[in-house]
Parts: C-alpha cells; structure tokens; sequence
C-alpha cells in the first residue's frame, strides 16, 4: 500500500524548534494558516519540577495538551499516543497516514540518518511522518530543521529512532536526553472546523494582544510560576542557585528554549498583524519583541555555559536584568497599541 497525503509543507522559523514547525505543518495541511494562530500567544509559564528533556518541550497542566498550550487562544489541541510497544506504534501511525492524516512522531536523531548527530549524539525531537510505501519498506518524513529532510527513510530507520530509549552515552549527550521515546505520536484536535478560525482583523489583533497583557499583568491563570511576576521568580530563582554552586543548566536552557520560540513566534505574529491592518505601531513592536527573543537566545546561551563554571551568577544577573526592562517597555507600548485598534 502506497499513502502518501497531500498539502503537506515545511513550515520553518530560525529562533524556533521542531515543536512549532510540526503544528504548523499540521494546521498548514487542515488550511489553517499557520502564524496567526501559532504566534497569537505570547506568554510565561514555568512548571517546577516538570520541565522535561525534549527538544519541544513547553509547559501545560493537568487537562491541557501540548498544542493546546502553545495556542490558547484559539480551538487547538493535541493527545499523545502511547502505544505498547513498537509495533503498534507503526501501525497506529500508518493508520493515521492512511486516513489523510499526518501526525508528528518523537524521534531520537541518533538513529536518523539526515540529522546531523546520526549515530553520534542522542537528543529527543520531533518530526512529521505523511507517508509510506509498504512494498518499498519507507516511510515519508518532513524535518523543517536545519539542515532540513523532506523525503523517504526505511521502516526500520524510524522504529529505531521512535523505539529508543534515548541514553546518555557520553558528556555530549545534553539536555535532550535521558528521556525515552517510548514509540510516542502526537495528533492535532481542532476545536472547530478551520473556516471558523478567527480572521486577523482588528478586533482579533485586539483581543490578542489584551489576552496577553492580562496574561502578563498576572490575571491569566495557570499553574506553576506565569506571567512577568512569574518571569522574574524563576529567572532570579535561577541567578541564586548559580551563586549558590547549583547545577540549573539543563533546566534553564530547555526552559528558556520554550520562551525563546514563544516570543521569537509572536513577534513575526505582531509584524504581521501590522503590515496585514496597516498599524505601524504593530509592526515596531514586533521589533521590540524579537528583541526580547534575542534576550532569551542570549540567556539560554548563558545557561549552557554556568554548568562548567565558564559563567558566574553575576553575568546571568546582567542577562536577567536587561530582559526585564526590555520586557516591561514593550508591554506598556503594547497597551497603548491595543487601545487604538
């Protein structure tokens, strides 16, 4: 049997990961346009104890999904599947295919033979599986990540990778590891039919941007450590471990990532949204905003760097600072921003 659905394209941005590319491959081939609803949200959210090592990582609770959480603000979500076993797996997957669905499915790089780090370094991403050849014995795979696959592996190339228990070998085995693959695929729920999907007009600009300054401003709910109060906890919580001789590295740099690909998302959503309703404003903004991407960029950098005592608490405290400021003027220009729409 031959499956191999249609419309499905790469969807990539260089300040974000697989996470991002992968829903935007999914919502693409539904025909929802990926960066409206994908950048809509911009937010801080940290679970203590709960950040997992996985190259898409993001937080979410108890009754939340993965896509759910990266875009609130609209009918999105996501289930994992955890099949038994390999096997069944494969056929959950095949099956999905078969159905005109694409899925994205966990992976881990060391048994993929386009990732740089094939047979070299362990490391947990995600990638998007849209067909297969059963006769051939291949499978049909989308990686928008550098440098980028979009084309046929083995059957036995992809169980590899999904049945992995993804061990640390060696001290290059970092922060995506250690976590097993355990054969996991993950599947977009939408929570309305895509032509009820809001259209990027001003009202929606407006409602956007007020969901996420209420957000920031504290009153968007959650658990865990959210909002720029919740920012400032966890990054200054991170400058006194360091000063204290703690380990935060790992937790940091897969933490800040999620933040890093939010904010880096929202700002091309705020270009966009400017150049779409012709508001100048927005589009500076936007500006400002990849700006703080770049803080966070910058941060994660710094993260990788404090586990071997390279930097010190002091210079994290200097990053941490910069952010914030940063962060605040943006949000009171965002404000007057949303009043005049």
């Amino acid at each position: 049997m031959n499956t191999l659905p249609d419309d499905v394209r790469p969807w990539r941005h260089d300040l974000a990961g697989c996470l991002h590319g992968c829903l935007a491959t999914l919502l693409e081939q539904r025909g929802i346009p990926a960066l409206p609803v994908l950048g809509a949200a911009w937010t801080f959210r940290h679970l203590p104890g709960g950040v997992r090592r996985e190259e898409y990582y993001y937080p979410y609770g108890p009754g939340e999904s993965l896509f759910g959480a990266l875009a609130p603000h609209h009918p999105v979500g996501s289930r994992w599947h955890r099949p038994a076993d390999a096997a069944t797996g494969l056929r959950e997957v095949m099956d999905a295919v078969a159905d005109g669905t694409p899925v994205a499915v966990a992976v881990d790089n060391y048994h993929l033979p386009f990732r740089p780090a094939y047979r070299d370094v362990h490391s947990n991403h995600l990638v998007v599986v849209h067909g297969f050849d059963e006769q051939r014995g291949t499978v049909r795979v989308l990686d928008a990540v550098p440098p980028a696959f979009h084309g046929d592996i083995t059957i036995e190339e992809l169980t590899a990778a999904r049945d992995s228990g993804n061990e640390v070998v060696h001290d290059r085995d970092m922060f995506f590891t250690g976590v097993d693959i355990g054969n996991r695929w993950i599947s977009l729920e939408l929570g309305a039919p895509p032509e009820e999907f809001p259209s990027l007009n001003r009202a929606e600009a407006a409602r956007v941007i007020g969901l996420n300054l209420a957000h920031f401003d504290g009153r968007g709910g959650g658990d865990g450590l959210s909002g720029l109060d919740g920012q400032q906890a966890f990054l200054e919580s991170a400058v006194k471990r360091v000063a204290a001789g703690e380990d935060v590295r790992d937790e940091l740099f897969v933490a800040a990532g999620a933040v890093l690909a939010c904010t880096a998302v929202h700002a091309d959503w705020l270009a966009l949204a400017g150049r779409t309703l012709d508001v100048p404003g927005l589009v500076e903004q936007g500006r400002a905003v990849e700006r703080i991407a770049h803080h966070w960029s910058a941060l994660r950098i710094t993260a990788a760097l404090t586990g071997d005592g390279q930097l010190g608490a002091g210079r994290l405290a200097r990053r941490v600072h910069a952010l914030m400021k940063d962060h605040e003027s943006v949000l009171v220009a965002l404000d007057r921003e949303r009043a005049e729409l």
